[in-house]
């Protein structure tokens, strides 16, 4: 049992503990998590970029493929428009499908009833 004089020092202790198992359980996940959701939403911006670029020159180059008159033209922005749509949707068929389940649907953890009958169960089993 602790003596009445050290019950600062042991006040002191678990604060300092408390505090440092606080900054290594929250504030450390929180900034690797910052870092890459940053990383993240960079990484999207540079393929949205990059995707748009691609889809105007493919679109400039159907375009001076085909014969120059207006209906022409407008051949080459539908076709390219079909063409754009079933990439996406190629590219959604392709996507892994990560299975996103309800959390309450799946517990983690089953807690069975404890009674008497059970315990009695146990203590028979156990010898």
């Amino acid at each position: 049992m602790a003596e009445i004089q050290d019950i600062p020092r042991l006040v002191r202790e678990f604060y300092e503990l408390a505090k440092a198992y606080l900054l290594q359980e929250t504030v450390e996940p929180a900034k690797k998590l910052g870092h890459f959701a940053g990383f993240s939403l960079g990484a999207a911006a540079l393929w949205g970029t990059a995707i748009v670029l691609l889809a105007v020159a493919g679109l400039r180059a159907l375009y001076d493929a085909l014969p120059s008159s207006p209906y022409w033209e407008a051949v080459s922005y539908l076709i390219f428009a079909f063409l754009l749509v079933a990439v996406i949707a190629i590219l959604v068929k392709l996507a892994p499908d990560r299975g996103v389940q309800d959390a309450k649907a799946t517990p983690a953890v089953t807690i069975a009833p404890h009674n008497e009958a059970h315990a009695e169960q146990e203590k028979g089993a156990d010898g």
